[in-house]
């Protein structure tokens, strides 16, 4: 059964004219009438009835046309597949936290786009682990993500790797010494949807101190502005709060051992794609050079 005899079926059986049917296939009707007659002498059944000059498709006409609609589609989203083995091309999902999105991705997309015009990009905003959730579920295809994330499914490749402060303010840790300051003021930091939670339990661990009490927050801009504000000490990742050191308006308090890692992640069943990898290699290669 030749594809093509059943494409112009196909298109014959939507507009149930001839006419019409050649107009949209370039086709001559002649050459469309020994198509169906073809594929009908094939089948050993009528496809379609006419009465005057309407066509009507026979009951073997709608069983065929059901499942030619099946064949073809299954045909196109092959060939679509096919696409994205070849070169970048089509609908590529990212999910990402915010801040990374405000702080890296931004200067990556624009650069992205300009080289592979044909892929339209989805951006979705997510915490950590919401995005592991979306990249094993196929709703997305690549996320960025805090911590690491160890899977037998997926590959996880560091992006970066940065310090953990506890900071506060100049005034704060002029005025108290570090027990003081433990003790009266609450600690702010990552909730657990950050994926963080064992990078800050060894911090706590390695720091011996057992807050109690403790403020969480999915926001770096929250925990932030939360020590500048003197409402809370901060323990915070180093790249978010680099203008604040500089400037004076927190300083660190302890510094950890500990580090807090940035993953690129994607399923590595679909680490042939070329739109997964061009984006991932562009993420491996700039990524930290936007730092310096």
């Amino acid at each position: 059964m030749e594809l093509r005899n059943l494409k112009t079926f196909q298109v014959v059986a939507d507009q149930l004219n001839l006419s019409k049917a050649a107009e949209i296939l370039s086709y001559t009707q002649p050459t469309i009438s020994v198509q169906i007659q073809a594929l009908e002498r094939e089948l050993g059944h009528p496809l379609f009835n006419r009465v005057g000059k309407k066509t009507f498709l026979t009951p073997t006409g709608k069983l065929v046309k059901h499942h030619t609609d099946i064949i073809l589609n299954a045909i196109s989203d092959l060939e679509a597949a096919l696409k994205t083995l070849d070169e970048p091309y089509g609908k590529l999902a990212i999910a990402a936290p915010e801040y990374y999105y405000g702080r890296h991705l931004s200067l990556l997309i624009s650069s992205f786009i300009k080289d592979h015009p044909k892929v339209k990009l989805d951006l979705a905003c997510y915490n950590s682990k919401e995005t592991i959730k979306l990249i094993s579920s196929h709703q997305a295809d690549i996320g960025i993500i805090a911590g690491k994330y160890n899977s037998p499914e997926m590959e996880s490749i560091n992006l970066d790797t940065e310090e953990v402060m506890m900071v506060t303010t100049q005034e704060i840790a002029q005025q108290y010494d570090l027990s003081t300051v433990f003790s009266h003021y609450p600690l702010i930091t990552y909730r657990e949807s950050c994926n963080l939670e064992d990078v800050i339990k060894g911090c706590l661990s390695e720091l011996q101190y057992q807050p109690t009490n403790i403020i969480e927050s999915g926001s770096d801009e929250a925990i932030k502005h939360s020590a500048i504000n003197q409402t809370s000490i901060a323990l915070l990742s180093s790249d978010g709060i680099k203008e604040e050191l500089a400037t004076g308006k927190l300083v660190p308090i302890h510094r950890f051992q500990h580090r807090v890692e940035t993953s690129l992640i994607y399923l590595k069943s679909r680490s042939e794609e070329a739109n997964i990898q061009s984006f991932s290699d562009l993420l491996k290669q700039a990524w930290k050079p936007l730092e310096d």
